[in-house]
């Protein structure tokens, strides 16, 4: 149902870590995600954990979706002094290809806990069907 865009996403991933790099908005930072089906519809969920939901943004432009976020930094008072900061900040990305038997224009979101899950409905002409035998109004019938 899905076909990869970039096959070096993983990799850009896997070296931003290393580096602790943030993502921006010319280049954002993958974001982890699950994709299957579940009965007829395809799921897909995304981890955003630490994003408001005004900070994420989805898009779909024919078959391809786009989900965009921003992890902004929590406000802290001049009283407070950082000992630790491991949680990424920055922009994340992801971009998929859908494929042309989901029906791309009922995708349903939610976000709860961290985690953003779209539900998209598995279109009507790509669902099996059972296709019935019928006769021919053009045979004859012959008597022996």
């Amino acid at each position: 149902m899905l076909m990869r865009t970039d096959p070096f996403r993983e990799l850009d991933r896997l070296t931003q870590q290393l580096m602790g790099t943030s993502g921006t908005w010319s280049r954002p930072s993958p974001m982890p995600m699950d994709a299957y089906r579940e009965g007829d519809e395809y799921v897909i969920a995304l981890d955003l954990p630490g994003v408001s939901t005004d900070a994420i943004d989805i898009d779909v432009e024919r078959n391809m979706l786009t989900v965009k976020a921003e992890r902004r930094p929590v406000t802290k008072g001049d009283t407070v002094q950082m000992e630790l900061s491991e949680r990424p900040l920055g922009v994340f990305s992801r971009q998929l290809m859908l494929a042309d038997t989901l029906d791309t224009e009922h995708i349903k979101a939610d976000y709860d806990a961290g985690v953003l899950t779209l539900r998209i409905p598995i279109a009507e002409r790509a669902k099996p069907r059972k296709i019935a035998i019928g006769q021919d109004s053009t045979q004859k019938q012959i008597s022996g």
